[in-house]
């Protein structure tokens, strides 16, 4: 049987709506698990849930999705050794020094200049959202009080550059998940199609584009235009009856006693993991050439590059990042071995329920292929639907399930195992079609009053989490927009 007709949608259908009704996405997406593999078994509960056991059990008979587990749990351990080494308050030093010299300039232009810059710091770093958030919140944020700029505006910067730029930049948690999930779907090459659906994600695009027109222009609409009116004639950098949501309550790790802040503790281990992301996928793709005596030094590399394995890199990667850390927090005498090695369960046991999402995505993706999912809403859409509205469809969907659940990864887990299918079996491009799931969840996500990166934003940056959500939604709104008219558009002309 190569689906189970109308049940097929039943269990990726009560993931959704229990996490809608219930906002647990772990919970929604076991159940939904469960339920699946309860049809599998022709109704048998005890089968059923034997089976369910086995599916998250077996997820890591996969080497690539234990790889990328490994890898998701270890950015934990990593983002603890910078911050407890001083490796985030260096970096917030070396950028307020800036800071005062701008102030001191008194340059008209200075507003605009924090701002720019505030838009920078998130989009070096990429390798995880919450630190990225957490850290342009807590730089900026004094300089944005000082210069009486609107903790509103300040939450909208952090908040609109963190999950974009984090899915734009692959080489991190997000792309290596990403790919885990192309392979679940029997796609052979996940690499060679993510790189080519980066392009056709537009809705990250037009986010952080967006965030530099507000920025440069100076002009801002809606709830925005009055929180900047309010700052900028009488000092108020949050309303009278605003209750802030102070970021000491989420900064998870402060520096060592006795540490001295640097910055290059911060950027030289996540200058080696960007460093050697590309150098593991050249080396684990280069294995499997069949005729790399035959190419070119250039073809040598690009076709390297893009046989290698993802999770392989990834994992690499982290560990080659971690080794470097532990060698130079150790020569400086910051910590001692015990410390490091508690350090870095530490930080393994502070992503361990971002280990458990990955492990149901990765369940739920292979139920939805052993049910068929993904098949039979294509044989349901080819009598109602054109393939040109497809990306289109796929986009809206995409945008309602993230902003229902708050969760853009389960979004991914839930739309590949459906988009993809649909798009082998109605002869539409591939890759368009991830780019409209990979955009949509992140729309979703960043409109999202229930978002983790929506309420860290809130947080990091001490504004009130309902003026956030406001003050953002009318930007959002019009990039997505602006997206959904694309994926319109070319679905149309293609």
């Amino acid at each position: 049987m190569e689906h189970f007709g109308f049940w097929s949608i039943f269990p990726p259908l009560l993931a959704i709506l229990l996490a809608i009704k219930t906002r647990q996405v772990f919970l929604s997406l076991f159940f939904g698990i469960w339920f699946g593999w309860v049809i599998i078994k022709q109704g048998n509960l005890f089968y059923g849930t034997l089976a369910s056991i086995d599916a998250l059990v077996d997820v890591f008979k996969e080497p690539s999705n234990t790889r990328t587990i490994m890898f998701s749990a270890l950015v934990g351990a990593l983002i603890t050794y910078i911050q407890r080494s001083g490796g985030v308050d260096g970096f917030i030093n070396y950028i307020n020094r800036f800071l005062h010299f701008l102030e001191n300039k008194k340059s008209g232009n200075s507003r605009r200049t924090v701002q720019l810059m505030a838009w920078a710091t998130g989009v070096i770093i990429f390798v995880e959202s919450s630190i990225n958030v957490l850290t342009v919140g807590s730089i900026y944020r004094p300089i944005f009080d000082r210069m009486k700029i609107p903790r509103e505006k300040l939450a909208y910067i952090a908040d609109s550059i963190s999950a974009p730029t984090c899915i734009l930049i692959p080489l991190n948690a997000w792309g290596a998940y990403i790919m885990g999930l192309l392979l679940a779907q029997g796609l052979t090459n996940p690499f060679k199609i993510m790189l080519h659906a980066y392009p056709l994600n537009f809705y990250p695009f037009l986010a952080m584009a967006m965030v530099l027109l507000v920025i440069i222009t100076q002009k801002d609409i809606g709830p925005m235009k009055k929180a900047e009116l309010r700052a900028r004639k009488e000092g108020k950098v949050i309303a009278d009856d605003a209750v802030p949501m102070m970021s000491n309550e989420i900064v998870s790790m402060s520096m060592k006693e006795g540490a001295k802040p640097k910055a290059r503790n911060m950027l030289i281990p996540i200058a080696t993991m960007v460093f050697m992301m590309p150098i593991g996928l050249f080396y684990s793709g280069w294995s499997q050439l069949q005729d790399a005596g035959q190419l070119s030094f250039t073809q040598l590399i690009f076709e390297s590059i893009g046989q290698g394995s993802g999770s392989k890199a990834v994992l690499w990667a982290v560990l080659t990042a971690l080794l470097v850390a532990a060698i130079m927090y150790r020569s400086q005498k910051i910590f001692k071995l015990q410390e490091l090695i508690d350090l870095l369960f530490k930080g393994v046991g502070g992503l361990i329920p971002l280990a458990l999402l990955m492990m149901l995505a990765f369940a739920i993706g292979k139920l939805c292929r052993e049910l068929g999912t993904g098949l039979y809403v294509a044989e349901l859409a080819k009598q109602w639907l054109s393939p040109h509205f497809v990306p289109f469809i796929i986009f809206l969907v995409s945008c309602f399930i993230a902003f229902s659940t708050g969760t853009s990864w389960g979004t991914f887990a839930i739309m590949l195992a459906i988009a993809i299918p649909m798009a082998q079996n109605m002869q539409v491009n591939i890759p368009l079609v991830v780019g409209a799931v990979l955009g949509g969840g992140v729309f979703g996500d960043h409109c999202s009053p229930i978002s983790d990166t929506t309420i860290i934003s809130s947080m990091a940056s001490a504004s009130d989490h309902i003026d956030h959500v406001k003050t953002q939604l009318p930007y959002a709104l019009l990039a997505g927009g602006a997206a959904a008219f694309i994926y319109l558009v070319i679905g149309l002309v293609s």
